[in-house]
């Protein structure tokens, strides 16, 4: 253990003397490889300059500046950092801990402290931007989280973050108690027009980066799915996020919950495990996109006994390869993002696999990990693609993802703002 403590302050020594010249300043890095994939389309015998925490050049032919660090990769794709489209960064699988326990018996402190961790291992696996979709109980800590990342108090990736999220009275949270005993919900209850008002107007005071919705949830006369907010009530939590310059994201699992949704203008449905051919089809012409979360189903589906090397696909794996096939053929956006937390953090990857197993193409997931994610996250400016001028978050990784998108989990360098974290 001494041994592994003591290589690993070496290693962090190497990296703090290797990237700082005698002026204190972090020399320019140049990074080659066979191939670079610039979050558009993939060019061969790429060459990217990094200098001041931004991307400087990218050419087939770079003249490296002086006192330059060079970094030569050979048979590897240098690609934009990847982003996580859905994450919970205080949860952890629930095949460890059922998500009731996790809100009712985790303290926000353990919570947070797994957090953090689960942060570093989400960088390490080259995620350098990701979506928080929920504290789960957990009140603002996901802020907190954000805002250490920030401090340099941890290592891990820019983080979005949606704070505890808004559900309706009566749909959500653990239950099975007394009417007399209050448990925490796991997001906060809001209805009607000041209430709604004024929960909206509390999250974004909390620190939200935006608003996460439940459209529906398993609060049906069968525990079924089933639509919560009016279509009035969502265009008005919509109006009033926008008017902070924030947007609206809505979990949905039912066509009605996704219609109800995609009309008040939500910018992202998330898992649409219901969706039918009709409400792609309106998400498309809306300019709304999908966040499939196919890794979360095909993980509790496993948890619950599901063999799916041998066993036939349960009626929800069935329902959701039906659903991502319409989805596919609809042209709808199709941003990535897995649920992480359901499953374990820093597997993100897992879900990117399963996108390509359900019938999208590397390269068409390679594009939703990185420049497609920027785009309907409202990062495009900064991220999401290897371009002049933004920020310098790159990876580079083994071979050719295009060929075998499980090579995106051979990570060999991680870049973030110009920073190396992994190499």
């Amino acid at each position: 253990m001494l041994y592994i403590v003591g290589m690993k302050i070496i290693n962090i020594i190497l990296i703090l003397l290797f990237s700082i010249n005698s002026e204190g300043q972090e020399p320019p890095i140049l990074l080659t490889a066979d191939r670079v994939f610039n979050g558009e389309e993939m060019i061969d015998n790429g060459m990217v300059l990094i200098s001041d925490n931004k991307i400087i050049q990218v050419s087939s032919d770079i003249d490296p500046p002086q006192g330059c660090i060079r970094y030569d990769y050979g048979d590897a794709t240098i690609m934009p950092g990847m982003i996580e489209g859905h994450a919970h960064m205080l949860l952890h699988p629930y095949d460890e801990t059922p998500w009731n326990e996790q809100v009712l018996n985790e303290t926000v402190a353990e919570r947070s402290i797994r957090g953090a961790i689960h942060a570093e291992k989400t960088l390490m696996a080259g995620f350098t931007t990701v979506r928080d979709l929920g504290s789960e109980g957990a009140g603002y800590a996901d802020v907190g989280l954000k805002q250490s990342i920030e401090k340099g108090v941890i290592n891990g990736p820019r983080l979005i973050v949606a704070g505890p999220a808004i559900v309706t009275t009566g749909s959500y949270g653990p239950k099975g108690f007394r009417e007399q005993v209050k448990v925490p919900l796991g997001a906060h209850a809001a209805d009607g027009h000041d209430d709604l008002i004024k929960e909206v107007r509390r999250q974004i005071g909390g620190g939200a980066d935006f608003i996460k919705v439940y459209a529906d949830y398993r609060w049906g006369p069968e525990e079924d799915a089933q639509p919560t907010f009016t279509i009035d009530e969502l265009k008005l939590i919509v109006e009033i996020t926008e008017s902070s310059g924030r947007k609206v994201v809505a979990h949905a699992a039912t066509a009605e919950g996704i219609r109800r949704a995609t009309e008040a203008g939500v910018v992202s449905i998330e898992h649409g495990d219901g969706g039918t051919p009709e409400v792609f089809q309106l998400m498309k012409e809306k300019g709304v996109a999908l966040c499939p979360t196919i890794a979360a189903g095909d993980a509790i589906s496993q948890y619950r006994g599901w063999n799916k090397r041998v066993d036939p696909d349960p009626e929800r794996i069935i329902r959701k390869k039906a659903s991502m096939k319409s989805a596919i053929e609809s042209g709808v956006i199709i941003v990535a993002g897995g649920d992480v937390g359901v499953f374990s953090h820093g597997d993100n990857v897992r879900e990117l696999e399963m996108m390509v197993e359900y019938g999208m193409t590397p390269e068409e997931v390679l594009k939703s990990v990185t420049s497609i994610n920027a785009d309907v996250f409202g990062i495009s400016h900064q991220v999401g693609r290897i371009v002049e001028g933004l920020e310098a978050d790159i990876i580079v990784v083994k071979g050719d993802p295009q060929n075998n998108i499980s090579n995106l989990r051979e990570v060999k360098t991680v870049i973030k703002s110009g920073m190396v974290y992994k190499n």
